[in-house]
């Protein structure tokens, strides 16, 4: 294979600081060799314009550098959360392929299909369907880590799990503290499986906490969900209070109000799940459930090379202008 027409090579660089070419590629990295060599073999290798070519890196050592990173984008946690996981990857000197999912498992298929083809080193996925078999299409030697839900589909893989059954309960029994006894309940139209305790769960919790619970699907993305927020709305027995388990639809539900002439938190309380970062920034702001999201993509990151185990992460409620007792 001839290489790139003045391409400098790793023994250019290894020529021009007098080291071999194991010494140059450790220093290079900076796993071996004094501050002082590794320092002078960085600045040649600027001045002489040297990069690592990825196609001979990965035929030499077998990885990619690459991590294949997939959710469902339409939704705002995702696309912030998706970022922060590319950072943290990036100060550990790899690289992410990042793919949208947009809650379709078809699509979720043909993005393991492709992470598979392209030989990512790991995957940091935020399911739509954990109990799917294509998960399965990934080698074993690539590691998995799926976040929110076990991959049930794929044995063996790690997770970072949250505590979904606390979230819910809380966010439940705050709004029965204010006196809401019919409360709507907004999911995410993702596939129903037992590794979503969130939906599953919040009937047998509303019901323990003397709450009538109206619950409805709706599409992830705020403007989509909005028509469906509106039906809700528009009912003669509509709910006081309405409890999101996105922020994203939260927003729906704040557009939705608005046009049905609704004020909030007066006419109807609101509760989100996420904290995103507009939840501070719409008015009034949005009670929600808030997760330690530095916490979360490290711990996920981390179980790239150090694979076990499945950390637990609780939410914590924030509680703002959205919510308040009924009257």
């Amino acid at each position: 294979m001839s290489r790139q027409p003045g391409r400098r090579t790793l023994q250019d660089l290894a020529t021009a600081a007098g080291l071999s070419l194991a010494a140059t590629s450790y220093a290079l990295r900076g796993l071996r060799g004094s501050p002082a060599t590794i320092q002078r073999v960085r600045e040649l290798a600027d001045e002489l314009g040297y990069t690592v070519d990825p196609i001979a890196r990965a035929l030499a050592s077998g990885r990619t550098g690459w991590v294949g990173v997939s959710g469902s984008l339409r939704d705002l946690w995702q696309q912030d959360f998706s970022v922060l996981l590319t950072r943290a990857l990036r100060r550990e000197g790899r690289f992410a392929t990042i793919a949208d999912a947009d809650a379709d498992p078809e699509l979720e298929r043909r993005i393991v299909e492709q992470f598979a083809a392209q030989r990512v080193d790991g995957a940091l996925v935020s399911p739509v369907d954990p109990t799917a078999d294509y998960w399965r299409l990934l080698d074993p030697s690539v590691a998995v880590v799926s976040i929110g839900d076990a991959l049930i589909g794929r044995p063996g893989s790690s997770s970072v799990l949250f505590d979904n059954e606390y979230g819910v309960r809380t966010a439940f029994a705050h709004l029965a503290e204010l006196g809401h006894r019919r409360v709507g309940l907004l999911a995410p139209a993702l596939p129903s499986t037992p590794g979503r305790p969130a939906q599953l769960l919040a009937p047998s919790i509303a019901d323990a906490l003397g709450i009538e619970l109206v619950a409805i699907a709706a599409p992830a993305a705020t403007a989509d969900a909005i028509d469906v927020v509106s039906s809700l709305l528009a009912a003669r027995d509509r709910p006081t209070g309405v409890f999101c388990l996105s922020d994203s639809l939260a927003f729906a539900v704040y557009r939705a109000a608005r046009d049905a002439g609704l004020r909030i938190p007066d006419d109807l309380s609101v509760i989100g799940y996420d904290d995103h970062q507009l939840a501070v920034l719409v008015e009034p702001g949005l009670t929600t459930m808030a997760w330690d999201e530095d916490a979360i993509v490290t711990a996920a990151v981390e179980q790239l090379d150090s694979p076990g185990g499945a950390p637990l992460f609780r939410p914590d409620l924030v509680v703002r202008g959205s919510t308040c007792a009924l009257r």
